[in-house]
This record gives C-alpha cells, structure tokens and sequence, in this order.
C-alpha cells in the first residue's frame, strides 16, 4: 500500500476528453495510479511527489468542453501502481452531469476536407466535438451505452481511441468510413451526399436526418422553393432558420465580434441577427428585421453547405406543429407530402432535440430556445435553498422539466407545446428518460397554477399516486425565481417586472403585466396593467383586432374601433363582453401588444404563429429612431393604456409614420412599467430588479426597460429563457423555499 489522493470530479466531466486529460497530466508530473468514470462524475487515484499538484492543474487547464461544480480531495492509502492508467468505468447511473452535443471543432473540419481516410466523412469527430446526448441511453458515458455500440470500431480507429496522444484518445462516438454510420439517399442514388447537393441547387425540398432529428433543407436564395416549402409544410409565414459558413453569413448580415461568437461557440445555436441587406426572399421570415442564422455544427452539415455554396433553409423536419421526426421509417412516411428527397444515415438518435435559439441583447445573450449543445447542462442554486430533489413539471406551451440534486438545476431541452398529442407523449417519456439518465428520485413535485394545463395535471396526479407533496407556483412568481436565480441572486427581496401573454392569476384572472416584490419564497403583487376581457378566450390570443377592440372601446374610442375594425363581428364581440360570455379578465401586455399592432393594421384577422402580431410590431419599431413615447397613466398601481390609444390614433390621423407609432407604443409601455418598478423598488429600499416573461423575448423592449433601470442591478434574460421554457426552473426554486 502506498499513501495517495483519492479526487472526486463532479460536473460536466463525462464524454468531453476528462480523462484523457488527467491521464496526461498526471503523467507529465510522474504521477502514478487510475482515473475511471462513475455514477458521481469522475474517480481519481494518485501518488508522487507532486500529487498535490494535480488538483490546481485541474481547475487551471480542463478540457474546453469540461465544466467542473466540485473537487474533493482527500489522503488515501492504495494497492502501489508502477504507472497511470485509465480504468473501465464503474456502476451505471448518475450523480454526474451528462455531457451536450458539442459542434464540429476545426481540427474535424480540416480533416473532412482535406485528403486521408476521413475525407469527406460524415460522421467525424473527437473527444472536442460531436455527438453526446443525442446518443447516450445510460451513464456512465461509455460506447456500449450509446447507440454507437452497433458499429464495431476498426482497427485503424481503435489504435486511435488507444493512443493517449490522440485527440480520439477514449472518444466514444468515433467512428471512420470502414466502421462507422453511413449515409444513404432515397430516391436512391450511389454518392448520397452529391445527390442531394445537386437535389438542392435543382430546387428540391430534402429532409435530412442530423444529430437529434430530421431538418428540411433547400436552397434559402430560391423565391420560388422557398414559398413551396411554406405551401407543404402549412406555416404560412413562422420564420425559417438558415444554415450557411461564416463567410456567407457576412454576406447578408453584418454579426458583430459577440454574435461570431455566440455562432462559433461549441453549442453552434441559431443566433437572430439583423437582415442588412434584405436580399433574401421575403418568405425566409416575412415582416421581419431579424433573421435566424447557424453555422454547420456536424460534418454532414459541413459538407452539405460547402458543395452547396448557398445559404441553406434548415428547418425543423416535421409536420406543422408536430414535434421533430428522429425515425427514418417515420420520416419517410410523414414527410412524403413535403420532401422530394431524403437524405439519411443508420445511426440511431436517443432522444429528439431541436436547435437553440439565441438573441444577442444590450445586457447578455438571451437563449430563447435551451435545446441543442446546451442541455443537459446544469446550472447551479442560490445557496440559501435546501439540497433536495425536486421535479417541477412547467407550463403549456415551451414546455421543458426541471430536475434540481446536489445544488443544481438540470433544465431539459425544449420540449414543445402540449396541446399536441405527440409532443404530451415526449414529455411523458422526457420525465422518465431524465429521471433515469439523472438517477433522480424526487421527494417534491412543482407545477404551475392553471387547473387545466396538462402539466400541471401530470404533477397533481403524479404527487396523489406517489403521495410526494406538490407545490402550485403562480406563473409570474416562477417567471421572477428563474430570472433572479439564473443569475445566482440570493437576497432577501427583489421586485420582478414580468411581461407575458397570460398567466393564471391569484385572482383568478389572466395576469401579464405585473409587477411584483418579493423573493423565492413567497410575492406580493404591487402593481399591473389594467384588466380588459379576453373575448372568446383563446381565440383573443389569435385574433389582434378582438383586444384592439377592447382596449379602443375602454378608453371612450368606440367610433374610432367600428372605422378600424368595420369588416369584423364587432357587435357580437362587444355584446360577449357586457353579457361576460367567454370573456375572462387579463392584464396581458402580450395582448396589449396585439392590439397596438392591429390598430396600425398588422395581422388584424389572425395570427398564424403565437406572438406573430407583436414580432411584426417590434420589427417595425425598429426601423424608427423617434424618442417620443405613448405616456400612460397610473393610479393606485394600476397602470391604464387608454392614453396611449387616444395617442397612437391622433398620430395615425396626422399621417405619422407607422415606424414612429410604433417604436412611441413601445417606448410608452416600457417607461410605465419601468417607472413603476423604480417607485416600488424606491419605496421598499430594494436594488435588484428581475425582468422576465415571454413579452422580454423583444429586444427593443427589453432594452429601453433596462436603459431606464440602468442605476439598478437588473437580473434579465441570461442562459434561462424568459418565456415559459424557463418556468420549470423558478418553479423548482420556489418550491425549494417554501419546504418546511
């Protein structure tokens, strides 16, 4: 026996190149012993005269792909060992963080590209780079339990996963042409990825399947395809993502130093960047000034976009509102009416994910959407809450679970909107498939407020099953744990300016604009926009002119709402309202925003995408550079737009500009919450204020809101979304600080 160390790793240290790493450093010190793999992360045994060096080296120089939470250290005696070795790893399960995808790294770019036994290989990657989540059934994260284990390394790739020197040293995922998957093309033609190339510049539609499901791609510079893809896929105008190098990107948009580097960081999410030049087709993203825009994060995708030379469309490879297609039998049957070709391969994906989505902001970049190369990331819990498991459930739309062991948070991918069959019955398999991946077993469930949200219903039934108690969050208090606790806030109180469509109110109405004092514990509501009914209920969030209507006929401008709105069923809807038929209340901004855009005649009828009216509104706002602003009042807390209105009607007859009414409404509703949140927090002796809800997804509002808190420390839209993606995660944390 020899006197040692005995390093336990926690965190993010599986399947990104740990081992090896320690392997050589330890080596580089004549250090002696083993490194393994395990359920709580990584297990290190070493002696030497510098062993306790090892642990600083550690921290100091880790993998680019590693994130450490934790180092233990402590003196062992152990069997005397002659060199350092890496060791099998031990029993399955987790106390670990399992490692994201992680996008092609340049060292695999070269090598497709370049000539040797990988030229032109689709499937190439190493421990920096390539395929993790989507491919890992259990952890520990070795081979044999992803779905690499049905392909039989070679003997060439083998002596690289042996090689300690190599960048595939313990690289699970490797693979090469001889022993790795392969692509395939229906129609059928022998080189594949040629013939969907030349597929793509003919003006074909091609569904490809990529790392955690199918896309549709074709060429983003035809008009004519472009529109046809809308046609087949029934998304009359939802903006489309676009996939091109970054040479090609610089071409139509002009990124700045921060969003290169939101396109290049190893989680390659879609970043929304300004249209500067406008020489795409209108049906890329109608009515919008920002774009959607990714580099190749496979070298599939690599390939693809190099033969091409174009910008590519790269959407989602499913029916409309149906969740990503990952099945190649599936794709094929449900994709028939919208591809002409599909571009496959035979190695299976795990579990479906979709691209992140990033928007670069004045404060920080804002993830709208957690999904690819972020999750199943943790993020780490304010110190002051108890260390116990919690599942909390979300809400309905932009669905995602928060799993919360050892002080941290694991928020998943996003899910989807429930009211889809298909994509209830991921989130049924999410929280089994998370619960066994995480070894989690919670002692307290959280959900949201509404009675009738599917998830909510699965955590109530789930907690009188297992008789685990259950916590109901209210909507907007979630909305302000996650802001607050994305950015590791821990005092005593803080106010919360929250901005949404709707959410189930205390009271029983719909809330969405709020403003709020309190913490993780418990809020009091302070201060909102007044109420106006919702008629018709949901078909309110579909139909601008119906809040328009009512906002108009609330402030004494009924004559003005029967010129604007004339062709619609305005007596009906106003006699819904005074019989109180279908007509709950709601302080919604995301409705005040819709009525603001259908007064200026933007998507008056119908919306074909939720926050279509107000996306459209933004964009034009932002084709102004007016100062003025839409004053409103405010008494009592109770913040009234009917000025804004009266307003915005008096410009419109004067002949203003459309641009400058909007970017005035914009300012208008931006200075009446700000300046609310600043007298309440003024008046309670608070300095931070948490900014949050879906309405902060717009980015001029956003900044106008933190310009004028600038003097306060504003905790915003950081790597938890702000709209109900992010729910799951305040839930978890308010449910942690209400338990006894």
């Amino acid at each position: 026996m020899t006197l040692g160390l005995q390093i336990r790793v926690r965190g993010r240290v599986q399947g990104v190149g740990f081992r090896p790493f320690v392997f050589r450093e330890a080596r580089s010190i004549g250090l002696v012993g083993d490194v393994r793999n395990d359920k709580e992360g990584v297990l290190i045994h070493v002696s030497g005269k510098a062993m306790y060096d090892l642990p600083e080296m550690i921290r100091g120089s880790a993998p680019p792909l590693c994130e450490i939470h934790d180092i233990e250290v402590k003196e062992i005696e152990f069997a005397q060992s002659d060199q350092f070795r890496i060791l099998m790893s031990g029993e399955e399960g987790a106390e670990t963080s399992c490692p994201p995808d992680a996008a092609i790294c340049s060292a695999c770019i070269d090598e497709i590209l370049q000539k040797g036994r990988r030229a032109d290989y689709a499937f190439t990657n190493c421990t920096n780079c390539g395929p993790r989540f989507t491919i890992v059934e259990r952890l520990p994260y070795d081979r044999e339990r992803t779905t690499m284990r049905e392909f039989d390394i070679c003997e060439d790739c083998r002596a690289e996963y042996e090689n300690p020197f190599d960048r595939r040293f313990h690289a699970q995922p490797i693979a090469c042409p001889n022993c790795g998957p392969v692509l395939t093309i229906e129609p059928y033609a022998p080189h594949p990825l040629d013939a969907a190339t030349s597929r793509i510049c003919d003006g074909e539609i091609v569904a490809i399947k990529g790392l955690g499901g199918f896309h549709l791609a074709c060429d983003a510079t035809n008009v004519d395809v472009v529109q046809s893809l809308r046609t087949r896929k029934h998304r009359p105008s939802k903006p489309f993502a676009l996939m091109a190098d970054l040479e090609t990107i610089r071409q139509f948009a002009d990124p700045s130093d921060i969003e290169i580097g939101l396109l290049t960081a190893p989680d390659a999410p879609i970043v929304l960047l300004n249209d500067t030049t406008g020489t795409l087709p209108e049906a890329v993203a109608p009515g919008m000034s920002r774009q959607g825009w990714m580099l190749p994060y496979t070298p599939l995708h690599c390939l693809l976009v190099r033969k091409v030379g174009r910008p590519l469309i790269m959407t989602s490879g499913n029916l409309s509102d149906e969740p990503q297609l990952v099945d190649n039998d599936e794709a094929l049957a449900n994709l028939a009416q919208i591809a002409d070709s599909f571009l496959l391969h035979n190695r299976p994906i795990a579990r479906r994910v979709d691209d992140s989505v990033v928007l670069p902001t004045p404060l920080t970049p804002m993830v709208l959407r957690r999904a690819r190369g972020q999750t199943p990331g943790t993020l780490a819990l304010p110190a002051s809450l108890p260390d116990r498991q919690v599942a909390a459930y979300g809400a309905e739309l932009k669905s995602a679970i928060c799993l919360t062991k050892h002080g941290r948070a694991m928020l998943s991918h996003h899910i989807g909107d429930l009211d889809n069959v298909l994509a209830y019955a991921d989130f049924l398999e999410a929280d089994q498939d998370f619960a066994k991946l995480m070894d989690h077993e919670p002692s307290l469930i959280a959900v949201d407020k509404h009675p009738g949200y599917l998830s909510s219903r699965y955590g109530r039934d789930l907690s009188e099953k297992t008789g685990l108690p259950c916590v109901e969050v209210q909507h907007h208090h979630a909305h302000m744990a996650a802001a607050l606790g994305a950015q590791g806030w821990d005092g005593d109180v803080a106010v919360g300016i929250i901005l949404d469509g709707l959410g189930f109110g205390d009271d029983e109405a719909f809330w969405g604009g709020e403003v709020l004092v309190g913490n993780y514990q418990s809020f009091q509501r302070v201060g909102h926009l007044a109420y106006a009914p919702l008629i018709g209920g949901d078909r309110a969030q579909r139909e601008p002119w119906r809040n328009a209507l009512m906002r108009l006929d609330a402030a004494g401008l009924e004559v003005d709402a029967d010129l604007l709105f004339s062709d619609h069923p305005i007596k009906q809807v106003r006699a819904a309202a005074v019989a109180t038929i279908q007509s709950p209340l709601s302080s919604s901004v995301g409705r005040l925003f819709d009525a603001v855009a259908a007064c200026l005649g933007i998507l008056p009828g119908q919306q074909s995408f939720e926050g279509e009216a107000a996306m459209r509104l933004e964009s034009l706002a932002s084709a102004s550079q007016d100062d003025g602003w839409y004053g409103m009042h405010c008494k009592d807390g109770v913040i009234d737009p009917g000025q804004l209105f009266e307003k915005l009607l008096a410009d419109r007859a004067r002949g203003s500009p459309d641009a400058m009414i909007a970017r005035r409404s914009h300012r208008g509703i931006a200075k009446a919450f700000s300046g609310l949140g600043r007298r309440v927090a003024e008046k309670t002796g608070v300095q931070t204020i948490a900014l949050s809800g879906g309405c902060f997804q717009n980015r001029l509002l956003l900044t106008m809101v933190a310009e004028d808190l600038g003097d306060f420390e504003i905790c915003g839209p950081g790597p938890v979304p702000v709209n109900d993606g992010g729910l799951a995660f305040g839930q978890a944390m308010v449910a942690l600080a209400q338990v006894d």
